[in-house]
């Protein structure tokens, strides 16, 4: 039996009952025990894992998740599950599953699907990544850099990389006395991106070799290697002098300089040495004089990013909350894709998190999941972080227990272990109490109604009520007046009127799309504060106008205060009452005066 779960650009394609109906029939010939409930099929947010050698999920060559249930119950007959991928150049594709504990490496099976398969109507069939299981748990189709293999004899044996067929390695005769199985991967990495990291455009790179062997000992002849010489160098041109060989330790993750210390001669295209032992090599073509640590702070800057985390929520169903964690580089463009379905607060300040580093993400100030799940650990959910993924996971929540009415809560994200092959100067910064809280971000759930709904109503504010009947009040309408005269100028005026940086920094992520919006709202948020300021806040908007440079707001302001009390003064002569008015104000006082409509 198959079961094929397709979707268009990782949104779940919705199952009918008429589908799940059908499922649960072919799932109940297949089980000994009968399932009562209709298997779930849950497409989550990315999460990422990093097993066996070089291996990575990209969004060019792996899918998102899979959880299929229910969990536990063992088959007749396998169950063969196919998920589909993007093809990813010079890489390989595998299905993995999680047992619970860690992710296993499954025998895999790539082929097209049928024309029903299309993730378009009328495109090709999907590419399938297809594994056979006798249980049910979480799947994954993943991207990794092709691994090549060979048996070398006492014979000898040469392997060629399918990715890069100018790499090769020659086992000559009576390098082993028993037969070993050898596994080479190849790594491309970005030039540009080296000669960023190391401050020298000359730097060019070869691509990284990971070389690996089973027993794992050494040979008793030299192995010859062959690489290409890195882009834009050839044995004409080339500087022996700056190309250097360099030895990586997976373990401790450090990397030396070997060149003086192998046979290593260079051709036209091609760089050609001679090792005994596997590891993983990179040849290098730099005027730098201390390459390996360059190398070293190369390879570590590769693995280290400066994120940001994202807490949304969905307008229609404030419960939904997405958490996601990115490059602070792929930040904006991701809260612009979301803006329209989701809302919440800015983006947290800036964080460092190693490539592979596991962070997690607690609701707290009576805030909780509302559901089960195999990732979440004492209450909080547990991430890794890969640059290359999508980091994201959409839960639903619900007040903690004895939590009622409206609940202002936050999320708060914390370290959790490093990788364990961390260079130890590295590590050094993960220690302490205070690493290990990263961000905390304010989350806001509605309260219910009677139907168990929340309640999705807007705050409603009363109308602007500043001063008092007879010294007037500041209305919205002014303010609208106001704002529209405002432009680039915002933050100064809003800074002097007292308002903080983060509030500043708050509305102008609110409405960073709308200047006009943005500077309304700010005024509308200084003008609610000043209910409980006292009187005098007409007086405070001219000075603030003064201070920011806008001297035309002021007198404009001051000429709707004149105009304002004369129409108060005159409405008062008509009714007989400005002589009793008069006694009432000391002489000379001036007071602050009603902010009116200019008809």
């Amino acid at each position: 039996m198959c079961v094929t779960i397709l979707w268009d650009n990782h949104r779940p394609l919705p199952l009918s009952p008429l589908h799940l109906i059908k499922l649960k029939q072919k799932f109940q010939s297949c089980t000994s025990d009968l399932i009562s409930t209709v298997s779930v099929f849950r497409l989550l947010g990315v999460m990422s894992f990093s097993q066996g050698g070089l291996s990575c999920c990209s969004p060019q060559g792996a899918c998102r998740p899979l959880e299929l249930r229910p969990h536990g119950i063992t088959f007749l007959k396998p169950v063969e599950v196919c998920v589909p991928y993007h093809r990813a150049k010079r890489r390989e594709v595998v299905m993995r599953r999680f047992d619970g504990q860690m992710w296993n490496t499954l025998p895999t099976d790539l082929r097209r699907g049928s024309e029903s398969h299309s993730s378009h109507p009328g495109g090709r069939p999907a590419r399938l990544a297809c594994c056979s299981v006798s249980q049910f748990s979480w799947f994954m189709a993943v991207s990794r850099p092709v691994k090549d293999s060979c048996s070398v004899t006492p014979a000898g044996a040469l392997l060629v990389s399918s990715s890069d067929p100018g790499i090769k390695l020659h086992f000559p005769p009576d390098s082993t006395l028993q037969t070993r199985t050898i596994t080479l991967q190849v790594l491309q990495v970005s030039v540009s991106e080296v000669q960023a990291l190391c401050g020298d455009p000359q730097t060019r790179v070869s691509p990284l070799l990971c070389l690996s062997q089973t027993p794992n000992i050494h040979f008793l002849q030299p192995v010859k290697v062959q690489i290409p010489l890195p882009p834009g160098v050839t044995g004409h041109t080339v500087d022996t002098t700056c190309l250097h060989l360099l030895h990586g330790d997976p373990t401790a993750q450090t990397w030396t300089d070997i060149t003086s210390q192998v046979s290593l001669y260079v051709t036209h295209l091609y760089a050609i040495f001679y090792i005994t032992h596997f590891s993983w090599y990179w040849l290098w073509y730099t005027t730098q004089r201390c390459v390996s640590g360059v190398v070293r702070k190369v390879y570590q800057r590769l693995k280290q990013f400066r994120v940001q985390f994202l807490v949304l929520q969905r307008k229609t169903d404030p419960s939904q909350v997405l958490l996601q964690c990115l490059p602070a580089n792929k930040v904006e463009g991701r809260v612009r894709s979301l803006s329209e379905q989701y809302d919440g607060p800015q983006p947290s300040d800036l964080c460092d998190l190693l490539e592979g580093e596991q962070f997690f993400a607690g609701f707290e100030k009576g805030l909780d999941i509302s559901t089960d799940r195999p990732d979440c650990v004492e209450g909080r959910l547990r991430f890794e972080f890969y640059s290359s993924l999508k980091n994201l996971k959409e839960v639903y929540i619900c007040p903690a227990q004895g939590q009622k009415g409206p609940v202002r809560g936050q999320v708060s994200f914390y370290r959790g272990e490093i990788p364990s092959n961390l260079p130890e100067e590295l590590s050094r910064k993960r220690k302490g109490h205070d690493s290990q809280w990263l961000a905390t971000l304010p989350l806001r759930l509605p309260a219910l109604n009677s139907d168990n709904s929340y309640i999705m109503e807007e705050l409603q504010y009363p109308p602007l009520n500043l001063g008092d009947p007879e010294s007037g009040y500041l209305t919205e309408a002014n303010l609208l007046s106001i704002s529209l005269q405002i432009g680039q100028d915002w933050r100064v005026i809003g800074i002097n009127l007292g308002l903080s940086y983060q509030e500043l920094d708050r509305i102008q992520y609110k409405h960073r799309d709308n200047l006009g919006s943005l500077v309304l709202d700010m005024l509308f948020h200084w003008a609610r504060g000043q209910s409980n300021a006292g009187p005098g806040a007409v007086s405070r908007l001219v000075a603030a106008m003064v201070e920011s440079g806008r001297r035309d707001l002021a007198d404009e302001i001051e000429d709707i205060v004149s105009i304002g009390r004369r129409k108060y003064l005159e409405s008062l002569r008509r009714v007989g009452l400005e002589a009793e008015s008069s006694s009432l104000a000391p002489p000379g006082l001036i007071t602050e005066t009603l902010l009116c409509d200019i008809p």
